[in-house]
């Protein structure tokens, strides 16, 4: 505990040092980098390959993108693959579909998620997970407009990962996938062609949970850590300018009250943090290995340490359920308006019968930003094997 003392001092020490050297075009009034006429310039971190990033779960959907700490289910994969072992179930399978901008008209562009566990013993439980992102018909054109035809822009991964007990409450996971993105395959750009991507990534997590009294009522207090897509940097050409991956820092918490047999009260809060080079406002382009950059994404921002703590986004989620069969949901999800501005309200509702269990999800913007997922609904389907 002392050595972990000291490691955060001299971190909050170095972060501070960092913010005394931030640009000199950062305004201490409004606390962010402005322009020449004074207003706050938007710093927006991107990376390649965000579609591993959209919440493929309709649960967490409903509860404002919440998912680290919550009770286990097969969609831990996208979440918190150390939580398999806590399993209710020893083999579930989840199947999620995902409308994408429906809000535009568009019928041809979704997100399909197919995850599921098994629990080998008590103690471990393999997991998998295979992500289908599809972008419909979408008709290519040159440097003057005219067509130079068609193509199905489309994005995969598949994930494996092993989960182990540690303890009586605590485990952890290590899962490696396989990412491939074909986005304009075979055109033709300015004499360069373009290329599918393909990567490897990992994703190391860890949850805790433990048993606590509030009052009268016997609560569990859950905690989960996970560091996802941590892998090589792409490129859709022979270019040695290559793109980071959507690689991101999370930690979560849920408190779930039991009132009685019958009805139980969870409230999640998720934190999250994309361990990617902050945009350098001269131009300058970070080109260190993703390892380098995800140490650097802690202290790199051009406007210090005030600029770092924007970089953080939350999920809070609240999930009432009546005899463990339906369930009520809703969340907030909330990023600062110059690191992306998504900002949204999301209901839910769930079931369980037998074998099957059904989430649906539903998102209500807050702000004037177009999400997506705008007015969509979208479900999961559970199947319960170990009742069969």
């Amino acid at each position: 505990m002392k050595k972990i003392i000291v490691l955060i001092a001299i971190s909050v020490s170095f972060i501070l040092i960092t913010n005394n050297q931030a640009y000199s075009n950062w305004d201490p009034v409004k606390r962010c980098v402005v322009d020449a006429n004074g207003d706050c310039v938007p710093n927006t971190i991107l990376s390649a390959l965000p579609f591993l990033r959209i919440v493929p779960d309709s649960r967490a959907g409903g509860m404002g993108d919440a998912g680290i700490a919550i009770s286990p289910d097969a969609n831990a994969m996208h979440f918190n693959a150390a939580k398999l072992p806590f399993g209710e179930r020893d083999f579930e399978l989840a199947a999620t579909y995902t409308p994408w901008l429906r809000n535009l008209g568009l019928n041809d562009i979704y997100l399909a998620y197919l995850a599921g566990y098994n629990k080998l013993d008590d103690m471990q439980a393999i997991g998998y997970s295979l992500r289908f992102f599809s972008m419909g018909e979408i008709t290519f054109t040159d440097d003057q407009g005219d067509p130079a035809g068609f193509g199905k822009p489309r994005e995969f991964e598949i994930a494996g990962a092993y989960s182990r007990k540690l303890g009586k409450n605590f485990s952890a996971a290590l899962s490696g996938k396989y990412v491939y993105s074909n986005l304009a395959s075979g055109q033709n750009v300015g004499g360069t062609e373009i290329k599918s991507a393909h990567a490897f990534a990992a994703d190391i997590s860890a949850y805790y949970k433990t048993k606590v009294k509030l009052g009268n009522y016997d609560s569990n207090l859950d905690f989960g850590l996970s560091i996802t897509n941590l892998g090589n940097k792409i490129s859709y050409s022979e270019s040695v300018d290559k793109d980071f991956i959507s690689a991101n820092f999370g930690l979560g918490s849920a408190l779930t009250i039991n009132f009685d047999d019958y009805n139980a009260l969870t409230i999640a809060l998720d934190i999250n943090k994309l361990l990617l080079p902050t945009p350098d406002t001269t131009g300058h382009k970070y080109d260190g290995s993703p390892i380098e950059a995800a140490l650097v994404s802690w202290y790199d921002a051009p406007g210090g340490f005030m600029e770092e703590m924007r970089e953080f986004y939350y999920s809070l989620g609240v999930e009432y359920w009546y005899d463990k069969q339906f369930a009520v949901r809703g969340g907030y999800f909330y990023e600062h308006p110059l690191k992306g501005n998504r900002q949204f309200f999301s209901v839910g509702l769930g079931i369980k019968y037998n074998v099957y269990g059904m989430n649906l999800s539903y998102l209500v913007p807050t702000n004037n930003i177009k999400n997506p997922l705008d007015n969509t609904l979208r479900f999961t389907i559970l199947f319960d094997f170990e009742s069969i």
